[in-house]
């Protein structure tokens, strides 16, 4: 059994009766869980989420009867405008010096192209920098930006991903009429990924697509021969505004502090080319089985434990923003707030956006994860893209931290499916955040205020 030595480590650390809050948390997770069985409905019955879609809709429904099957209470949806974004049909062809398939998918926002298309000579950049030194030569072509990403985790991928973000307004400025971008991701699967983009109202909107990794290296091979490098570029995306969406809440009720409220939060929406098994659907289970698992113990903290699926992290965070406003008075009432985007590999810990004493305070609470390999403690700049309106009003914020070694392998890409997920990795996540919420929700002291976030 591959749990059979943390198992009788938690049993031999919790040999007196009655168990602690922890060990029946982390054993009810592991032996009777229903987190694979969450997101598995999720992805399999509701599919990709894109903000604003019929998907995503469906998605609210699921949300609702799904919190309500853990036992909630005071299960209901919170109002959200969402921008909604159209995909259309899409392609892309190298024409010169031979005419080859590329692989790629418009960024969430691009613009479209003409009808027909449109075709043009590519002229490479890796970084915004260079491109700007490019000068008059990126006029009238198609701009590929071309920068790797490392294999590790969300620095590495803050690195890259702000190309993505204004990586079309820069080429725009230059004269270009199109441009591509490697995609920001680390798997070599002929996959493009796919994510959100922005425009400059003072600057020519311009269509913008990610292609594969391996199509950006055969491009950056026939460039640098000195030949001519033409691709003919189709998108069908277009935007057709604002529609309305929804967050989803639901409860498990203080016993003695009912109106201060430990948060749980994970995104409801994904993007189109997966269904988001495991950005974030892997989070909504592991947040909606965090509080089951607290209710199924028996265990009654005394401040409410808040599950809420966020819509539109995708797209601009236009659901964090909602619910920050809506609970702009009750701010001072969150005693924290933990988010669960990091996929679903297995937890190792927790970062707190704060010092030492935040730290120090966490660091008590799961000390029993520790068996488990899942109680590193340490100080962060943020808790999480959901959690950012929140950090701003001062709660204390916290993300859960977890083996990410090839989630930018499938994230925003066609292979972000179930069957990435480990089901035993998911229910320690459960596990984990289960532990944290209990012991914040139950503690006789509170965490200091987060500090505002960086401004990206």
């Amino acid at each position: 059994m591959r749990f059979a030595l943390p198992l009788l480590l938690f049993a031999a650390a919790a040999h007196a009766e009655p168990l602690s809050p922890a060990a029946r948390l982390v054993g009810a997770a592991l032996v009777e869980g229903r987190a694979f069985d969450t997101v598995r409905s999720l992805t399999d019955h509701v599919g990709p989420r894109l903000t604003g879609s019929p998907g995503a809709e469906r998605a609210v429904e699921w949300a609702l009867a799904e919190m309500k099957r853990a036992g909630l209470s005071n299960v209901h949806r919170e109002p959200v405008k969402v921008p909604r974004w159209v995909r259309g049909d899409e392609s892309a062809e190298l024409v010169a010096p031979l005419a080859l398939h590329l692989h790629a998918a418009a960024l969430g926002g691009s613009v479209g192209t003409p009808p027909g298309g449109l075709t043009a000579e590519v002229i490479e950049a890796g970084s915004l920098d260079e491109l700007r030194r490019r000068g008059e030569a990126v006029r009238g072509r198609i701009v590929l930006f071309n920068q790797r990403m490392a294999r590790s985790d969300f620095p590495s991928y803050g690195t890259v991903v702000p190309l993505r973000g204004a990586g079309a307004v820069e080429a725009a400025r230059l004269g270009a009429i199109g441009a591509l971008i490697r995609s920001v991701g680390t798997g070599s699967h002929q996959l493009p990924h796919t994510g959100g983009t922005r425009y400059d109202a003072a600057v020519p909107r311009i269509p913008y697509a990610a292609v594969s990794g391996e199509d950006a290296d055969l491009l950056h091979r026939l460039l640098g021969e000195g030949g001519q490098v033409k691709v003919r570029l189709r998108l069908g995306a277009h935007d057709d505004g604002e529609v309305d969406s929804a967050n989803v809440v639901g409860e498990l009720p203080g016993s003695a502090k009912p109106d201060e409220v430990v948060l749980l939060g994970a995104h409801l929406d994904s993007w189109d080319l997966g269904t988001g098994a495991i950005d974030d659907g892997a989070g909504c289970a592991a947040v909606i089985e965090a509080a089951r698992l607290i209710r199924a113990a028996g265990l009654q903290p005394r401040r409410t434990v808040r599950v809420v699926l966020f819509m539109n992290e995708e797209h601009g965070l236009s659901g964090a923003r909602a619910y920050a406003e809506a609970h702009r008075g009750e701010s001072g009432k969150h005693v924290a707030a933990l988010e669960a985007d990091s996929g679903a590999g297995r937890p190792t810990g927790f970062g707190v956006a704060g010092g030492a004493p935040s730290v120090e305070l966490v660091r008590r609470l799961v000390a029993a994860l520790s068996p488990l390999h899942a109680a590193e403690v340490a100080s962060a700049d943020e808790g999480g893209a959901d959690l950012i309106p929140l950090q701003e009003a001062g709660v204390p914020v916290i993300g859960l931290t977890q083996d990410m070694s090839t989630y930018f392998d499938w994230h925003h890409t066609a292979g972000d499916t179930l069957d990435k997920i480990v089901p035993d990795d998911l229910a320690l996540d459960a596990a984990a955040v289960a532990v944290v919420a209990y012991g914040l929700a139950d503690a006789t002291e509170r965490l200091p205020p987060s500090p505002p976030p960086p401004k990206w």
